[in-house]
């Protein structure tokens, strides 16, 4: 396989997973409930994993607008699943947080995920499950600082 070749493999691949990994993150945010947008649960984990955080870096982390953040923020906060407060810091912008209901619900669900990602590569020898995700790790890094096209 020339260069190019394998080149070619790895973006047809890449758009592979992409368009599965949007599809299943629709799919997990429905889980959390019915209402949601597919971007829904990965602004959950993000908001999770950050504990509290303003409204403005959850746009900038998912690269949307203020528009859209505010709307999605807004419909998880009309659910019960997150609450905003006034910055403290700067009483202009709002933190949110996952309430204990929105807390439950999106680990359920990433439970749910978890179990699949066991089921896909449980079978896969541990050193090359590291080496998996230290290459996907790099990948995300250079993704990450790659400029829209």
């Amino acid at each position: 396989m020339s260069d190019e070749e394998a080149l070619v493999a790895v973006e047809r691949e890449v758009a592979l997973m992409f368009r599965r990994g949007r599809a299943r993150v629709a799919e997990l945010s429905r889980r959390v409930h019915p209402g949601l947008e597919g971007m829904a649960y990965s602004m959950l984990g993000y908001i999770e994993q950050a504990g509290r955080v303003r409204v403005t870096d959850v746009g900038v982390h998912f690269a949307v607008g203020k528009a859209t953040v505010s709307r999605q923020i807004r419909a998880l906060e009309e659910l019960g699943l997150v609450a905003r407060e006034t910055d403290p810091l700067d009483r202009r912008a709002a933190l949110v947080s996952l309430t204990e209901e929105g807390r439950r619900r999106y680990l359920a669900a990433r439970d749910v995920r978890m179990g699949r990602v066991r089921e896909m590569i449980g079978g896969w020898a541990a050193e090359d499950v590291v080496r998996f995700g230290e290459l996907l790790r790099r990948f995300n890094d250079v993704l990450g600082e790659a400029p829209a096209e």
